[in-house]
């Protein structure tokens, strides 16, 4: 690796973690992940302390506007545990877009997105506080491009689900995969944005 070239790296969040290196709280950090990061690496985007899976982190400090700010929106997919069966009604108030309530206090109605009803993956890793399995919940995989605060979990609230477990699987076409929670994947840079499908990103970053 020569020096000063720009590192990339995939890791599986931790429940109960923050997505940022220095907090004045005292909170499990992204430093407290058994990897050794660069000098300057940072989180893109953000997972809140409560929601897991796949984070990326780099020392490119121009990456977060090609991706999550760009006027390509780009597909983020999530596999959340709500309480209570969702029926059909409210599959469809989900897929269609649903209202809810913004920061500042405002109401914004939600684009249509992909929802669907899904078994528990067989392999998903236990966490602690696990919702008891012999409650009734469903299971959802969402996929959408917008990112508004708490978007996933407001949208669940708002058809009287309350959201128990939320993990990111993947963004575009790189995903989280068998990556255990706290574990660290480093990515070359062709490949990174190849799969976030962030194009012409070498004439952007010049």
């Amino acid at each position: 690796m020569n020096p000063g070239t720009n590192r990339y790296f995939v890791i599986n969040k931790p429940y109960k973690m923050v997505s940022q290196f220095v907090s004045p709280d005292k909170v499990n950090l992204l430093g407290d992940l058994d990897f050794e990061f660069p000098e300057g690496t940072h989180a893109i985007g953000r997972l809140d302390n409560n929601s897991e899976g796949l984070l990326l982190l780099t020392t490119n400090k121009r990456v977060t506007k090609l991706l999550f700010e760009s006027d390509t929106p780009h597909k983020r997919t999530y596999l959340v545990q709500v309480e209570k069966v969702v029926n059909e009604e409210r599959l469809l108030q989900l897929q269609t877009g649903i209202t809810i309530r913004v920061k500042g206090g405002g109401f914004y109605t939600t684009a249509a997105c992909d929802v669907q009803i899904v078994e528990k993956p067989k392999d998903l890793p236990k966490r602690g506080h696990e919702f008891r399995e012999d409650l009734p919940h469903s299971w959802l995989l969402i996929t959408l491009t917008e990112g508004k605060y708490h978007q996933i979990r407001k949208m669940v609230s708002s058809v009287y689900h309350h959201c128990k477990r939320l993990i990111r699987v993947s963004i575009e076409d790189m995903e989280l995969g068998d990556l255990p929670p706290g574990g660290v994947r480093e990515v070359e840079e062709e490949e990174f944005f190849r799969k976030l499908k962030i194009e012409n990103w070498k004439s952007d970053l010049e």
